[in-house]
């Protein structure tokens, strides 16, 4: 078991440098800072001498090539693929341990996982940024972070955990859980949009609490993207509604996080309750700067990794309110 816990340990920590990774290759419009799939314009890493550069827009005339928009792809794909030799492992240990329980179904879920994502990379590219495509593969790399993450829990067994069980705090605290993954659901939402910068204005939008919207614009998942969606396609509307309707839910989910917190404070998980509260301030404030200063590259990362860090966060708590 010992084995298990630090490989899901290590490809959990992984996970989040592939999230960062992916942040910072959507904040600089590098999606298809290689057209190709797994290749970079034919080639196995990027072009660098001037008869590569040539010989790759030669291949892709409508996509001229950017060093700049390559570097961030092709390292994020090769650390997302460096993840999938995490659970490669994971998946072959489990197995092979005699104490492993269900935990060797679990790391073969992530496997089949990790592999569907690898498809959902192959499909952003192929389909020229689909942004239902773009939110699935977002989405799945919070869901493959979670499942390494879990894999550790479960395999850990670690007395501190088991000390801090809560479960008069079940429904709490899936309400929370499911309240936070639409939140991110609209935050992604809002990423592959391009909406982050609808509303340059805090706290209103666009100079009022109640701006024009386009609800069924703004979140038909099946529009159509033209040649490729670099830079979004919907209007102002769309994009305010999908941009202001992130802030709005904001204010809910802090709410019902608030609600959770002040039960946590006064139970066997206290610590928690602080670690909570740490990651919801953080990352109300992350937001709040994303928009006064115009979406800073490093901020906006940040705003992605502290997401992930409080879903983690969620998951533990619902998971000492949950073990049995």
């Amino acid at each position: 078991m010992t084995n298990i816990r630090n490989i899901s340990l290590f490809g959990f920590l992984f996970a989040f440098v592939v999230i960062a990774l992916g942040a910072w290759t959507r904040l600089v419009d590098a999606g298809l800072g290689c057209p190709d799939w797994p290749g970079c314009y034919g080639f196995v890493v990027f072009p660098t001498t001037e008869a590569e550069v040539a010989l790759a827009e030669s291949r892709f005339p409508e996509f001229p090539y950017d060093i700049n928009k390559a570097i961030p792809e092709v390292v994020h794909r090769y650390f997302a693929a460096v993840l999938g030799l995490f659970a490669i492992a994971l998946t072959v240990i489990s197995f092979r341990a005699k104490d492993s329980g269900n935990l060797k179904w679990w790391s073969l879920g992530l496997l089949i996982f990790i592999c569907c994502q690898g498809l959902f990379g192959y499909l952003t590219v192929s389909l020229k940024l689909l942004p239902i495509i773009v939110t699935l593969h977002l989405f799945g790399g919070f869901t493959t972070l979670c499942l390494f993450f879990f894999i550790f829990l479960k395999a850990g067994n670690f007395e501190l955990v088991n000390s801090m069980r809560v479960p008069e705090l079940k429904n709490i605290s899936f309400v929370a859980f499911i309240f936070l993954i639409f939140q991110i659901f609209l935050g992604v939402w809002t990423s592959t949009n391009y909406a982050s910068l609808a509303c340059v204005d805090f706290p209103t939008c666009q100079g009022t609490f109640f701006p024009e919207t386009d609800f069924k614009n703004a979140f038909n998942i099946w529009q159509e993207v033209g040649p490729n969606y670099l830079y979004g396609l919907l209007d102002n509307d769309a994009r305010v509604t999908i941009h202001y309707s992130h802030r709005v839910s904001a204010i809910i989910v802090s709410i019902v996080f608030l609600i959770l917190i002040s039960k946590l404070w006064f139970s066997n998980a206290a610590p928690m309750a602080s670690t909570l509260g740490i990651l919801l301030l953080t990352q109300i404030s992350l937001g709040i700067i994303n928009v006064i200063y115009i979406l800073p590259l490093y901020v906006a990362i940040a705003h992605n990794l502290v997401a992930a860090a409080l879903l983690v966060a969620t998951i533990t708590v619902n998971y000492l309110a949950w073990k049995k």
